[in-house]
Order: C-alpha cells, then sequence, then structure tokens
C-alpha cells in the first residue's frame, strides 16, 4: 500500500461516522477495538466534514462509563486531497456516506489510487457498476480490494443464497432460489429517509444504468438446470412460510447475479495474495459445493395489508421519480409517500430494538441431473436467516465482520480488484461470525414436492 510514512496509519477510517447508519457502525466497531490481543483492529480512525458532528457521534456510540479518544479526520466529496490525505493513513476505509451516486465516487478514486481497501453499505446497482467499470483494472494493479454492498444490501441475500445451495447435495440440484423478505416490529418498521433517497434516485436514473450495462456488453452466464422460472402473481401467498409477497427491486438481486456471472468465468473463486494451503482446499472446498440458480427477490409480510401498502409506496415511487417536480414532492415529504416507513431524521431507538428480521430461501429443483427443459422440480428446501433489526444493527455488525476478516486474513483475500461481496467472503469464516453475532442460518425443510 502506498501509505504516508510520516503520519500514523490506522487499521480502520469509518468515512460517514456521524450519519444515521455511519453512528452505529462505530458503535459496533468499540465493540472489537482492541477486544482481545489475537483482535486485528488495533486502530481506528473517524472521519466526515464536521468535527463536532463526528465528536457527537462518537460520544453517542461510547458506553457512558467508558472514555474513548478516537481520532477524526476531516474529509469531504467535495475535496479530493482531504480525501487523498485520509486514505493514505488507513489500511481499510469502511464508507458510511450516501446516496453513493452523489458522494461514493471520489472515495472509491482515492482509494484505488492509494492501492486503500474499501468497503461500503451502498444498495445502488448503478454506482457499484459503474466503479466495477471504470476503476476495477486500476485496483487489481494497485492492490485495492474494493467491495461495495456489505450491510442489508447484499449480504444476507448472498449469503442466504449460498447457504441454500449448499444444501443440494448431489446428485441433487437447485434450479430457483426466491428470496422472502420479512421485517418486523412489536412497535412500527421505520427506516431513515436516506435510504428512501437512493431508492427514489435509482427510479429516476434507471436509464443510466441500463445504458452502462449495454456498453459492457454480454458477460457470460452460469449454466443453469432446469427451465427459467415461470412469470408469477403479482401478489404471492407462499402458505408454507406463512407469508404474503409482492415483487421487489432489490440490488440483492443484480448483486447475486453478478457473483455467479464472476463464478462461471472463475469455477473455483478467486486466489488469495498468498493462501495458506488449508484456504486453498477451503476456497476449492466451498465452490464445489455451489450451483448456479436463478435468483429473485421480494418483500413479504403476514398482512395483505402491508402488501397493499408495499405496492402504494412503489406506485408513488415509480410515477412521480419520472418528472423533477415529482422527484421534489418524493424527497420533501418521504414520510407521506412512503406511508411513514421512512422518516427524516430516521427510526427512534426504540423503534430500532423492537425490529428484527426474517428472510426465507426457497430452493426448487431436481432429485437429479436433468436433461430435458420440461421438466418440473421435484425437490424444495427452505432455509431462513433471522436477526435483529436489518437497516442499522444487522447492517453495523455485517460490516465490522467483513472488515475484521479483511484486515485478519487479507492474504487469503484477492490482491485487488472491485468484487461482489459473496465472491470474496463466500468461502471465509463470515457465515460463522454473524451466528456468533446475533443473525442465524437454519435449514426450515427440505422436501418432495409432487
Amino acid at each position: 500500500m502506498k501509505h504516508d510514512l510520516t503520519k500514523p496509519t490506522y487499521d480502520v477510517v469509518i468515512f460517514g461516522a456521524s450519519g444515521f447508519t455511519g453512528k452505529y457502525v462505530v458503535k459496533e466497531a468499540l465493540k472489537f477495538l482492541n477486544s482481545s490481543p489475537n483482535s486485528p483492529l488495533k486502530t481506528l480512525a473517524l472521519a466526515g466534514r464536521n468535527h463536532s458532528k463526528l465528536s457527537e457521534a462518537l460520544a453517542w456510540a461510547t458506553p457512558s462509563q467508558h472514555t474513548t479518544t478516537i481520532p477524526f479526520l476531516l474529509a469531504d466529496t467535495n475535496d479530493p486531497p482531504s480525501l487523498r490525505r485520509m486514505v493514505s493513513q488507513a489500511k481499510l476505509i469502511l464508507n458510511c456516506a450516501g446516496p453513493f451516486r452523489h458522494h461514493g465516487g471520489p472515495v472509491v478514486d482515492a482509494c484505488v489510487e492509494a492501492g486503500c481497501d474499501y468497503l461500503d453499505i451502498c444498495g445502488e446497482s448503478e454506482f457499484m457498476e459503474r466503479m466495477e467499470a471504470l476503476y476495477h483494472q486500476r485496483a487489481v494493479e494497485n492492490g485495492s480490494l474494493v467491495i461495495s454492498a456489505c450491510g442489508i444490501d447484499s449480504i444476507p441475500a448472498e449469503l442466504g443464497f449460498l447457504f441454500n445451495s449448499k444444501q443440494w447435495v448431489s446428485p441433487a440440484v437447485v434450479s430457483q432460489v426466491e428470496a422472502y423478505m420479512s421485517l418486523e416490529s412489536d412497535v412500527r418498521v421505520v427506516a431513515n429517509s436516506a435510504t428512501y433517497e437512493s431508492a427514489v434516485l435509482g427510479v429516476a436514473e434507471a436509464d443510466k444504468l441500463r445504458e452502462l450495462r449495454r456498453s459492457r456488453g454480454k458477460t457470460i452466464r452460469p449454466l443453469i438446470v432446469g427451465p427459467a422460472p415461470t412469470k408469477a402473481p403479482i401478489i404471492e401467498h407462499q402458505k408454507k412460510i406463512g407469508v404474503w409477497a409482492v415483487k421487489l427491486p432489490s440490488v440483492d438481486t443484480s448483486v447475486v447475479r453478478r457473483t455467479l456471472a464472476t463464478l462461471a468465468h472463475n469455477p473455483t473463486g478467486l486466489q488469495g495474495i498468498n493462501e495458506t494451503p488449508q484456504q486453498l482446499q477451503n476456497r476449492l472446498d466451498f465452490w464445489s459445493t455451489i450451483k448456479p440458480a436463478h435468483f429473485g427477490m421480494k418483500i413479504a409480510s403476514k398482512h395483505l395489508s402491508d402488501i397493499f401498502g408495499f405496492i402504494t409506496v412503489g406506485f408513488f415511487i415509480g410515477t412521480l421519480s419520472k418528472f423533477s417536480l415529482g422527484r421534489w414532492l418524493l424527497l420533501k415529504f418521504p414520510e407521506v409517500f412512503s406511508l411513514g416507513w421512512f422518516r427524516k431524521g430516521g427510526p427512534t431507538e426504540e423503534e430500532i430494538a423492537a425490529s428484527s428480521f426474517k428472510m426465507w430461501f426457497v430452493g426448487r429443483g431436481f432429485s437429479r441431473r436433468i436433461d430435458r427443459e420440461d421438466v418440473k422440480p421435484d425437490v424444495e428446501i427452505i432455509t431462513r436467516l433471522k436477526g435483529p433489526e436489518f437497516g442499522y444493527v444487522s447492517t453495523s455488525i455485517i460490516l465490522i465482520q467483513c472488515a475484521l476478516i479483511v484486515l485478519k486474513q487479507r492474504k487469503d483475500l484477492p490482491k485487488g480488484g472491485i468484487y461482489t461481496p459473496g465472491i470474496v467472503f463466500g468461502p471465509t469464516d463470515l457465515q460463522e461470525r454473524l451466528q456468533e453475532n446475533g443473525i442465524s442460518f437454519e435449514t426450515v425443510s427440505k422436501n418432495v414436492v409432487k
């Protein structure tokens, strides 16, 4: 890495630490800062535009009975030299400052040029795929490992898909995995309006994503056994898991597909810088158990009324985001047009503490490999992830565990490049780490379908 040796080097710098999600990431990081002699997180700094706001975020995140001295670095995405100074002092940047389509590019640019590693919590397809197109080769050359979507988007979807795939023991083979995300609360499910803003801008700028994908041409697609899924009804009732569901135009779907496309090019995964023989064998063993499949994502609820609410919000965003006045209305009044699910200032601590998530993965496939396209699946395997509040608590847990893996197992990971989290973290111990920190994986059922 090309660090300035005249300055101290921090293991991790959290950029956007004073934001709503950023302060939860700080709180989670402090749990592992010098927590044991073996902790890879020895030094930490917080970065952002405003010293006083960083101080407030640290005070909020620090248990009252402890005093913690953490350095602050002032950096702004509109000030490239400040970003270069920040990354020159970091082994790893954790970027929590969105919307990423507006603020993420300069941070990635600075990291790639410095050879600094980078993780973020982005859920914006156009940003991620544009960064890959612009910076992948340079990141490989400079040894900068850049991984987006290391939070709610899209590690639960990626690891959940991989976990379901591993349950299919040869000669059985999976053909389709449908994910159902259910957000639950004893009070009310509420998210910060920044997430909503990213969704509005994503729909508004969908043409840019389509244009980007056309310009990059077709990639190798994985060979999937069985026919493509048939078109499902708009509203689905999944009786086996007790939910109603509607299709969710989520970044998770494209991230999983990008992982499978990378796997099609690299069937044994990505080689580490200097893998131990054990990690090499772990990687080969892991990817030998993964079968590509069609993947879809739906948002689910026990209550049919919620589904009509999801459809209504989708209609508002899909219709109004197409013109400037509509976008202004959507962004000015997020609580109105999201039916109260998104709020400026975000949820209260009580609302966060009362929330949790469940994510089912319904895999359908065949008891043996088939040669015909007209054969219906005869096996169904259902798996599930469960965890605490999804947007901030689980995101922070996931991001920090990814960071600890990068710090501790860097030689087992690719030298550099821009990749999806599944292709990098799949063969690591991330699943086990998440289970130790409150996010569980379980097999619900394995059934023969008649």
